[in-house]
């Protein structure tokens, strides 16, 4: 049975659970959306401790002192699923994608609902920023959050950028409608 570390914290867009293994980060949910983790094969161990190097990055990070993170993160999931959730990684701060420039990025073209469910799965919210992915139409969709998390963590991103002027000054304007 694996032992995983976990931590559950507040933040500026709600609850958050953290979680990790001797390799990095294996989760990072909204509190309100998580996924299952297996009973039969992971044990939960509490460790403020162990996860402070993650906790200090995340409210840096919310603080608008980061931009990149740097903690380790162990990602578990399909091959298709791992392209995606790199794929995410390239997303500059400040900048979004379509699901449809996902899809080019990982040579699968055609296959922006995939990389749309592949997402949804994105078990590191925030550090793996899924947040960062939009309607090839500019508008906001699809977030496990929810769209008003969406939005802020949107918002937080643009307003630490030079010469933002406010809210979604840095992204398309149907993001701000």
């Amino acid at each position: 049975m694996e032992t995983l570390f976990c931590f559950r914290t507040s933040s500026p867009v709600g609850p958050l659970f953290l979680a990790a293994s001797t390799k990095g980060l294996v989760r990072l949910e909204f509190e309100a959306r998580m996924q299952n983790l297996s009973p039969k094969t992971i044990q939960l161990k509490e460790s403020r401790q162990l996860l402070a190097p993650y906790l200090d990055q995340l409210n840096e990070y919310f603080a608008g002192r980061r931009r990149e993170f740097s903690i380790p993160l162990d990602l578990r999931g399909t091959e298709f699923q791992l392209k995606c959730w790199r794929a995410l990684l390239d997303i500059p701060y400040g900048e979004t994608r379509s699901y449809r420039d996902l899809a080019q990025a990982i040579g699968h073209p055609n296959a922006f609902r995939a990389v749309g469910m592949s997402n949804n799965r994105n078990p590191v919210a925030i550090v793996v920023p899924c947040h960062r992915v939009i309607a090839a139409d500019g508008s906001l969709c699809g977030y496990g959050g929810g769209l008003d998390i969406k939005r802020k963590l949107l918002d937080l991103e643009c307003a630490q950028l030079p010469g933002s002027a406010g809210l979604f000054s840095c992204f398309p304007e149907k993001i701000g409608a």
